[in-house]
């Protein structure tokens, strides 16, 4: 591979804030409209960040893990609609390199780099609706709908799914565009309004055999099994960047408040029982930062270990982000509902649409139950088993 490598001028965490200050001014009212957000995620093309985790010998910057879910971590303070689809479009680079070889991906990766191409999610394996035919020895038609398309619309090549009549999940990398391709517009959800979520349509799509990704396929092995891990920490991220925005501005609000009529001081930030809840909201958030940083080392190591990685390796890491997404979950709920509490009933009104902090993640946490995480966690501190590999553990 002789593709040209771009460097950037800036650490990507510093383009990740830029990005982030600018989407802060229009969150609130780009939320309330739903929609494509065209113009922002134009944004990030621009920025390079669609390069990141495609590796250096085809003209990505090869970051690694830490490095790229900082950047999710960090839009998501501000933004979870463009983060989530900004973090998918990472976790599709990835399922390529898990799930096919590079003399298959190779091609995609350097038009991905050289054109900063946004990848798009249409695979949904709970949804078997497409229905897979092989029509010649290198041909089949993707027929049937899928939901919870998120980043499909706007994106520039699309990973899809279909099954079989022998109930195989085959999953296909090609060009949005693709005669047959469509997509209803019919994500309006009570959060994460921007991801474009909703359903797409496959009319006769031909897919050619070079484009399913057959070798090793879909979690065939411990290494490949690293693909739903990926995902569960992204949303880990996600869920502790909301958080995080959320704390922020609760702590700028009441810099500038009066306390309660019958507190002993004037001003709110003086407070004892503000203090308190401030205090609370910081450790939660500590403590899911920390075991985030835990599951993002055990990923990164499993990573490096590549096709050698072993079922207790996986395991482990497995354990580590159900983990993280616990907590992460109950802390972001908490968070963006208790902001309230300290803030007051001016940050109610509509204007401020702060309530989407606590709308996004009570959406976007209900995208697996967290029940069964902590059924994976209580099994094996109970009997030391490793949760099993599916699409979502």
């Amino acid at each position: 591979m002789n593709a040209a490598q771009p460097s950037f001028t800036q650490h990507p965490l510093e383009i990740a804030q830029q990005l982030a200050n600018q989407f802060a001014q229009t969150a609130a009212a780009r939320d309330k409209l739903g929609g494509n957000p065209k113009a922002e995620r134009d944004l990030i093309r621009d920025s390079g960040l669609l390069g990141l985790s495609i590796p250096k010998v085809y003209g990505g910057q090869g970051a690694d893990w830490p490095t790229i879910f900082k950047t999710i971590q960090t839009i998501a303070q501000v933004d979870s609609s463009l983060a989530h689809v900004y973090g998918f479009h990472h976790l599709l680079i990835a399922t390529v390199q898990l799930f096919a070889q590079p003399e298959q991906y190779g091609k995609w990766f350097e038009q991905t780099a050289k054109d900063n191409l946004f990848w798009g999610n249409t695979l949904n394996p709970l949804d078997k609706r497409t229905v897979v035919e092989q029509i010649s020895e290198h041909e089949y038609i993707f027929q049937g709908d899928k939901s919870f398309c998120s980043g499909s619309i706007d994106s520039d090549i699309l990973l899809c799914s279909g099954h079989n009549n022998a109930g195989k999940l085959l999953i296909a990398a090609i060009s949005t565009v693709r005669e047959g391709v469509s997509f209803l517009g019919d994500w309006n959800n009570m959060g994460q309004r921007q991801t474009d979520s909703g359903s797409s349509h496959f009319e006769q799509v031909k897919i050619h055999k070079d484009e399913l990704l057959l070798n090793p396929g879909p979690l065939s092995t411990p290494y490949s099994s690293l693909r739903p891990l990926i995902a569960q920490l992204i949303f880990v991220h996600l869920f502790l960047g909301v958080a995080e925005g959320a704390f922020e501005v609760a702590k700028q609000t009441v810099q500038s408040q009066k306390a309660w009529s019958k507190s002993l001081v004037e001003n709110v930030v003086n407070d004892p029982f503000t203090q308190k809840h401030f205090a609370e909201f910081y450790v939660q958030l500590e403590s899911v930062r920390l075991l985030a940083n835990k599951a993002v080392e055990t990923l990164q190591h499993a990573w490096n270990i590549g096709e050698n990685l072993t079922s207790e390796q996986r395991g482990e890491v497995s354990v580590a982000i159900a983990t993280a997404k616990i907590a992460a979950t109950n802390t972001s709920l908490f968070v963006t509902q208790n902001i309230f509490q300290v803030m007051g009933a001016r940050a109610t009104t509509a204007q401020l649409n702060l309530d989407r902090f606590w709308r996004n993640v009570r959406t976007q946490t209900l995208h697996d139950p967290i029940d069964y995480k902590y059924q994976e966690i209580g099994e094996w501190v109970l009997t030391g088993k490793v949760p099993d590999p599916s699409f979502y553990s």
